[in-house]
């Protein structure tokens, strides 16, 4: 009788996938402070919880390699992507960067030069293949207490010529785009959504675009 059992039990367990760290999805998140997560914790940045929705959703993915910093700029993001030992061999490949191009008042042409070899870069990681990556829209930090006393009106309006191209950019390499900014201007009636420094988003606002990366993608 055990005999038995123990055979059906085998049979079963048979047709159950088991994914192996070899087989999950492999993910690059490249950006700047909002890829990071500057003032959260790792496992509170939108890549951790991106990676913690799917595989809830039985799409197993590993945990992601973060090639961000804050206060980095298009030129910044290359630097690093060239000094790491990045293989083109990523599943799953998202750029989000441009804020501090904007608020270090660089010229957008440089801006325009470099967002597309930005991209050209995270489509050659991502197995050549656009359909692996997604970019992201550049919050409005116009909304944060961190902007009270600067020009409200000129960063919204330039973070809107930015993400401008960044869509058009998108556009052109077959890439999706995914627009946060909407959700990020929550924060100027919902405190809970910054961190302690005023500027960046938390765990909670973070979740927000995880959910509508889900939501988008799969």
């Amino acid at each position: 009788m055990y005999k038995i059992i123990l055979v059906t039990l085998l049979f079963l367990l048979s047709f159950v996938p088991i994914f192996s760290q070899n087989d999950s999805i492999t993910f690059l998140a490249l950006g700047d402070s909002y890829t990071e997560g500057t003032g959260e914790v790792q496992r509170n940045g939108w890549p951790a919880q991106l990676v913690s929705l799917l595989n809830k959703k039985k799409i197993p993915v590993a945990s992601p390699k973060i090639v961000a910093k804050v206060g980095w700029t298009t030129t910044d993001l290359i630097t690093h992507i060239n000094s790491e030992d990045l293989q083109p061999s990523y599943d799953l490949v998202s750029l989000l960067i441009g804020v501090n191009n904007q608020y270090q008042g660089l010229p957008l042409d440089t801006f325009k030069a470099e967002f597309p070899a930005l991209l050209e870069t995270a489509i050659r990681l991502a197995n050549n293949n656009p359909n692996n990556v997604f970019v992201l829209s550049i919050p409005d930090y116009s909304v944060t207490p961190f902007a009270r006393f600067k020009d409200k009106k000129k960063i919204a309006q330039e973070l809107e010529t930015y993400n401008s191209i960044i869509e058009d950019v998108a556009n052109q390499y077959q890439v999706q785009f995914i627009e946060i900014t909407e959700l990020s201007k929550k924060a100027a009636f919902n405190r809970s959504l910054i961190v302690s420094d005023s500027l960046h988003p938390s765990g909670k606002m973070y979740k927000t675009w995880a959910k509508k990366i889900v939501k988008k993608r799969y």
